[in-house]
């Protein structure tokens, strides 16, 4: 008995698949009459002949593709079997893909003129969702004749969009933001509708919409000197700070396990402001007697004193004291150090 007409329809929940294609291979010979089923989840786009005529919204449809019932079996034979009017529906899951991650696979350079280093390096992770906008424009840009296109097949695409847009929010935020890396925790709400704003455009240019963008955590990396100095962006002044810090760091960490001169200051934006601090207007003497480009060093000194030729805090100068990394003199019960023992601590 020939076919009559065809029932199309995709009952699948489509909780992952944005888009399935029916045939799923090769090109369809629907009848006229063929009847369209569309759920309220979904819409479907009528391709014939390679061009998209029609979307179909939820419900039943009826499809005229010039493919006349028992005529076209006679008439496929003159084309090798194959229907003389190809035709395929797309059907298209309306609901949201929530909860899909992102993350800077790399740190974020954000340029900081006048404050700490110079540069920043930013890093951050958080959630997206998007959903279908127009139908027609998302299959004929970028689903093509594939069979299936699962969220999967697109989301490193749109993290690469998302996380370039937050580089330009994050640059545009450095030049209007007095400290960025003191304000960035709590800007996670002013940072992320941004995003949204910036890339509205590009989502729709393919047929999305941004429906939500969340900062989960922003935060400077924690390896922010280290790595602007292998990037080769800062320079032989702020280097040779950078060169005492990384004593002051490796002094934390010795044998002796203590909790070191520079917990906290060794990391991240510490060194950044160390640095800002050290080359703002050039070092200031404790007692005013400063010669030319950097402070005089008393032959003794007391914490107090010690801390602030090295701009840390007194108590990280008594920490390394008790731990032993750096010698000092107990006289009744204050601290005395000597030019010699803090040069030696420095240099180590």
């Amino acid at each position: 008995m020939a076919r009559i007409f065809d029932v199309i329809e995709y009952p699948n929940e489509m909780s992952d698949e944005i888009v399935h294609r029916f045939p799923e291979e090769g090109i369809g010979d629907f009848r006229i009459g063929s009847q369209v089923i569309v759920r309220e989840s979904q819409n479907a786009v009528f391709f014939r002949d390679g061009n998209a005529l029609d979307v179909f919204k939820a419900g039943r449809h009826t499809i005229a593709t010039a493919n006349i019932p028992m005529l076209i079996d006679f008439i496929g034979k003159a084309f090798n079997d194959r229907t003389p009017f190809p035709a395929e529906v797309y059907f298209v899951s309306k609901k949201e893909f929530a909860n899909k991650k992102w993350g800077t696979s790399q740190p974020i350079l954000v340029e900081t003129p006048g404050k700490g280093l110079g540069y920043l390096f930013i890093q951050g992770f958080g959630t997206f969702s998007f959903q279908v906008k127009d139908p027609q424009q998302f299959v004929t840009q970028i689903v093509g004749a594939t069979g299936s296109y699962r969220t999967s097949e697109i989301e490193e695409r749109l993290k690469t969009m998302l996380v370039s847009k937050l580089t330009d929010v994050l640059g545009e935020f450095s030049q209007t933001t007095q400290s960025l890396a003191a304000k960035i925790s709590g800007m996670n709400e002013e940072l992320g509708a941004a995003v949204r704003a910036k890339g509205k455009d590009d989502f729709e240019a393919i047929g999305l919409t941004l429906k939500t963008f969340y900062i989960g955590n922003l935060k400077p990396s924690t390896k922010s000197a280290q790595e602007l100095r292998d990037a080769g962006l800062l320079d032989p002044a702020i280097y040779a700070q950078l060169q005492a810090a990384d004593a002051m760091r490796e002094a934390a960490n010795n044998a002796n396990g203590g909790a070191g001169l520079t917990a906290g200051i060794g990391a991240g934006m510490g060194i950044g402001n160390l640095m800002g601090q050290a080359l703002q207007g050039g070092m200031q003497t404790g007692g005013g007697g400063a010669s030319g480009g950097g402070a005089k060093m008393p032959d003794i000194m007391t914490p107090a004193e010690a801390a602030q030729i090295m701009k840390v805090t007194e108590d990280d100068i008594l920490e390394a004291i008790k731990d032993g990394s750096l010698k000092a003199k107990k006289v009744g019960k204050a601290f005395r150090i000597s030019k010699d023992n803090l040069e030696s601590f420095m240099n180590s």
